[in-house]
């Protein structure tokens, strides 16, 4: 597969994996309304974030969607939007990485961009995502009125989808609801109880012998399918029609075949590539949005409307799934998964983070009614945790630094021993089962005392009272972190324990 070559690449493709490991910090006087709540509101260096939710989010999220910088050599008030193009590319690459270990297998990344960037991001979202997961390149109107000042003016925005298991997404995809333009083409001239329906021509293209035969209209009049075609179906699937009441000649009642298909049971629209701003938005809207929110003078220089949101997570996600946007902005992206009753991981590296997208999201909780809230009959509730990067867990050589929360070093040691998020309900040094091995980690004083004979290293009284293997009592694996282990090797060996020493074995990388 061709790749991208750029300068200073080869240090990009390892930036995510050398990046270090921080911890979340709440703050409680930033976050606001149900205090139990999975909803965040992340500020610091998105890269950085994006790493600290690996061992907890890894695998987790439904969709994700982003809005990065388009690189257009133009500075907005609220972010510097004038980066070279190679460090542009150097940027994104090692977030796309850890966007892809952060999607769900079942998931989707829907990325907004303009063509100053659009086929280079479409080149490496194909090298980390992989040429299989793309799914198409959407052609949103941003705009509808026109630029004299421009060569061309620029009307749209592009929109690259990709998911990480296409036929998967596939069978839980939501189509879209249909417009009032789309109900128009149904009508009801016949009064029938079902309620509009329009009819479907009963030819087909091509020519099979089985399908030509002939049809008798309520006039009497015989019909054959026209000339290079033939009938859509068979004739015992045509009489069952006429049966129930749903074949149709026309008002003269000597037409083309036909039959009824009614409103009631038409299903959704199959989303297509061209999302016009009747539909899905646009950037006057947004800015409209927020001006409602913050005033004119104190507006986000490039926003998304909230109907835009709204039409990705409606083809994309469910009621409680979790969605994450790394490049937040002005906060549309919460602020629509929140009132559509999704959750959300929102990341945000600016001062905007506490100016415009914190106060946004207590407005949303407050039940403000601007956007698409009418539409979905928000009336308010819930709530959101706000965090700010915390303390590196690693020191620059890899080892761990001292001080460390058991949560933390939990959630690192599990997702880096299976490659998946720690989902641990009460705290325990039983961290789980993986493939049959059962993990454990002595730490922190875990087990209610931190004396050496009293949890944190590993004895024959300390493993008396470890919980037991859940799933082979007698003979299961364990893996069991510790700070050092006074059991010797033919001991382990006999309780099929393998001893992994804190710090020493547990790395950064």
């Amino acid at each position: 597969m061709p790749i991208l070559q750029w300068l200073n690449k080869e240090e990009a493709v390892v930036t995510a994996r050398n990046c270090s490991y921080r911890l979340l910090e709440q703050v409680p006087e930033l976050s606001y309304g149900e205090p139990n709540t999975e909803n965040m509101l992340i500020q610091g260096d998105n890269l950085e974030a994006l790493k600290a939710l690996i061992p907890t989010h890894a695998g987790r999220v439904k969709c994700i969607f982003i809005d990065p910088p388009y690189n257009t050599k133009s500075a907005f008030e609220h972010y510097d939007d004038n980066l070279e193009h190679s460090k542009w590319l150097s940027m994104m690459y090692p977030r796309l990485e850890l966007l892809h270990q952060l999607l769900a297998e079942e998931g989707s990344i829907w990325i907004t961009i303009d063509d100053n960037e659009s086929h280079y991001l479409k080149v490496i979202m194909d090298e980390i995502f992989g040429r299989k997961s793309f799914i198409s390149s959407i052609c949103w109107q941003s705009r509808y009125s026109r630029s004299n000042d421009s060569n061309i003016s620029l009307s749209h925005n592009t929109i690259h989808l990709y998911a990480k298991q296409p036929e998967l997404w596939k069978t839980i995809r939501n189509r879209l609801p249909r417009t009032g333009e789309q109900a128009k083409q149904y009508k009801n001239p016949d009064n029938d109880p079902n309620g509009p329906w329009r009819a479907i021509p009963w030819d087909a293209p091509n020519l099979r012998e089985n399908l030509s035969y002939p049809i008798t209209t309520p006039t009497g009049k015989v019909r054959f399918p026209p000339a290079g075609r033939c009938w859509s179906r068979t004739e015992e699937q045509w009489l069952e029609l006429v049966d129930k009441g749903l074949a149709y000649f026309g008002k003269a009642g000597s037409g083309a075949p036909s039959f009824k298909s009614y409103l009631k049971d038409a299903s959704g629209i199959v989303p297509n590539t061209w999302w016009p701003h009747e539909e899905a938005g646009h950037t006057d809207e947004a800015k409209k949005e927020l001006h409602l929110l913050f005033g004119k003078d104190n507006a986000f220089g490039t926003p998304k409307p909230e109907r835009l949101m709204q039409r990705i997570l409606h083809i994309a996600t469910n009621e409680g799934d979790l969605v994450l946007d790394s490049f937040l902005g002005s906060g549309t992206t919460a602020a629509a998964t929140h009132k559509m009753n999704r959750k959300y991981i929102a990341i945000e590296l600016g001062e905007h983070a506490v100016t415009h997208c914190q106060p946004r999201m207590v407005k949303v909780i407050d039940g403000e009614q601007g956007g698409i809230s009418k539409g979905v009959n928000w009336q308010g509730g819930g709530g959101f945790n706000f965090y700010r990067l915390g303390e590196v867990i690693f020191n620059e050589n890899g080892s761990l630094k001292e001080g460390i929360s058991f949560n933390a070093l939990a959630s690192h040691i599990w997702y880096s021993d299976t490659k998946t998020s720690l989902e641990q309900t009460e705290k325990s040094p039983l961290l789980g089962v993986h493939n049959g091995v059962a993990y454990y980690l002595l730490y922190n004083g875990i087990l209610g005392d931190k004396r050496p004979d009293g949890g944190n290293v590993l004895t024959s009284k300390v493993l008396a009272i470890l919980p037991e293997h859940p799933t082979d009592p007698e003979n299961g694996k364990k893996v069991i972190f510790g700070e050092t282990s006074r059991m010797g090797a033919a001991r382990l060996k006999k309780e099929n324990i393998v001893f992994k020493q804190i710090p020493y074995d547990v790395k950064g990388r």
